[in-house]
């Protein structure tokens, strides 16, 4: 019976000692749980500040491209209503009557007399009429747009004073307030 209770006892302590060490696995499987789940929430955490920041960097990138399609549609409009403002005055210059052109036509001249002796004059067809012509002074009518040119003798000076060019010219200058006038 010794050997009965020699071999009970070593179950005995084998038992103990396999239910320390079940013990102590459970312990550190339980820590390991615990330390796995931490890490496990603070990539979760991480991960949900990082979707929450690329869904914020997105939205405002969204805002700020709706922002700038704003701002060029509202740049093309004001460029349609300018383009169509100027060939509104373009046409208005262009029908205007006899008499006013006759006016204009004999400042233009005054004016360009005083950079170009007795100048060779074009004029638009059927005009030449309307013009104040000194002797000396050679008018030939072509086909082009209301308003003159001047040409020097010898062809090497050449002044544009078509209504279109002095209303662009005009237009350039002050396209600065005609803007603050139509859009405020």
């Amino acid at each position: 019976m010794a050997l009965d209770n020699v071999v009970d006892e070593i179950l005995e302590s084998a038992r103990k000692e396999a239910d320390q060490i079940l013990k102590g696995a459970e312990k550190e499987k339980g820590v390991i749980l615990q330390q796995a789940a931490e890490a496990v929430s603070t990539k979760q955490k991480a991960q949900q500040k990082e979707t929450e920041d690329a869904v914020k960097r997105l939205r405002q990138q969204e805002i700020s491209s709706a922002e700038l399609e704003e701002k060029r549609i509202v740049l093309n409009a004001r460029k349609e209503m300018l383009d169509r403002t100027f060939e509104e005055a373009n046409s208005q210059i262009s029908e205007m009557s006899s008499a006013d052109k006759t006016r204009l036509y004999e400042s233009i001249l005054e004016k360009g007399r005083k950079a170009i002796k007795e100048p060779k004059i074009y004029c638009p067809l059927g005009e030449a009429k309307l013009l104040p012509v000194k002797s000396g002074e050679k008018v030939e009518e072509v086909k082009m747009g209301p308003g003159l040119i001047l040409e020097s003798k010898d062809g090497t000076v050449r002044i544009d004073y078509t209504f279109k060019t002095i209303l662009e010219g005009i237009w350039e200058k002050e396209l600065k307030n005609i803007s603050n006038i139509l859009f405020g």
